[in-house]
């Protein structure tokens, strides 16, 4: 069928296949944008999922550390705690009131980490 569409000694694609073509590749587009989408929103709601639960981490060794401690914030946790480009962090509290919150810049839409002195993070 396609060589009916070619006269003899022309080489090339007719328009009608270019047309196919282009619309094949709109089709895997208009899938894959959606879900390209949607996996930089994981990545960037894991980087501060994940920096909440190490700033906890760092808060119970620093309270090891210091079991006198008052109410720290992240400047207290900074040497073993580093936190990731674009998150951004902060503790308050003592002890038994530590709550520590964590939010990914580019995260929309936005959602905030909270990790309580218990060691529960929602959300």
């Amino acid at each position: 069928m396609i060589s009916s569409f070619h006269k003899r000694g022309q080489k090339g694609f007719t328009l009608i296949e270019l047309m196919i073509v282009i619309a094949i590749i709109g089709i895997l587009a208009a899938i894959a944008i959606p879900q390209f989408t949607s996996f930089k929103q994981r990545g960037y709601n894991t980087a501060a999922k994940s920096d909440a639960k190490n700033a906890f981490t760092a808060a119970q060794a620093y309270f090891t550390d210091y079991p006198a401690a008052g109410v720290i914030t992240i400047a207290n946790l900074t040497p073993p705690f580093q936190p990731t480009a674009n998150v951004t962090t902060t503790a308050a509290g003592d002890q038994a009131g530590l709550v520590i919150t964590s939010t990914h810049g580019a995260s929309n839409p936005v959602v905030v980490y909270t990790v309580t002195a218990a060691g529960a993070i929602t959300p």
